[in-house]
């Protein structure tokens, strides 16, 4: 799934960042999956910006059943066609769930990292903690995953997408994977206490702000 929330002009030059675009490169968990389309993360992330004066246009091309590997393939050419100015990287989940070897979620993620770095990008990392029938070493080893590589990239990390829903069956779909409609602003508020930093207001709500 790929769609773009507000309009656009895209550029052809790169790897210079061009544009106040936002990219979502994430999984089911950004997609959106067994939601309506207005009751997403993502959606409602678009709702804040606009309310609190941000800019930014938000393609989410979050797919789901992606994978860092997946990821990795897609990046050059998102980047080649939004020119973001930031990239929210919510992947390694379906990995982890594959029981794929941290490390390789580790070196994909960084991977990723390094080229939306390099075009010019700032650079938000998501971790999704595994469900507990994992087993705890497994699901550790994936959490150190994600710190390493926001470690090696510099980048900023969410600890955890599902900070303060994870412990209560409610909060999830049938699946026991999904989270519900309800809880969607309890992860759009993990996210945008790291993501704010990163985003630049609108010239006319900074204008407003200095009493202009």
């Amino acid at each position: 799934m790929l769609y773009v929330i507000a309009l656009a002009g895209f550029t052809s030059e790169y790897p210079q960042a061009s544009s106040d675009t936002v990219v979502i490169l994430g999984d089911s968990l950004s997609a959106g999956y067994g939601l309506h389309a207005d009751e997403g993360w993502v959606t409602l992330l678009t709702h804040r910006m606009v309310s609190s004066g941000y800019g930014q246009t938000i393609v989410n091309a979050s797919v789901s059943g992606e994978t860092t590997t997946g990821g990795l393939s897609r990046i050059p050419r998102l980047l080649n066609l939004h020119h973001p100015k930031v990239v929210v990287l919510e992947l390694g989940a379906n990995d982890a769930l594959r029981g794929l070897p941290p490390q390789s979620i580790e070196d994909n993620l960084v991977a990723i990292g390094q080229l939306v770095l390099s075009s010019g990008a700032r650079l938000l990392l998501v971790g999704a903690p595994l469900p507990t029938n994992y087993g705890i070493e497994y699901a550790s080893s994936v959490s150190v995953a994600y710190r390493h590589a926001a470690h090696r990239l510099r980048a900023s990390l969410v600890p955890s997408l599902i900070a303060g829903i994870e412990t209560d069956e409610k909060n999830f779909q049938a699946d026991h994977l999904h989270p519900v409609a309800a809880v969607q602003m309890q992860i759009l508020d993990n996210i945008w206490l790291y993501l704010k930093p990163l985003l630049r207001k609108s010239s006319a709500a900074a204008g407003s702000s200095n009493g202009r």
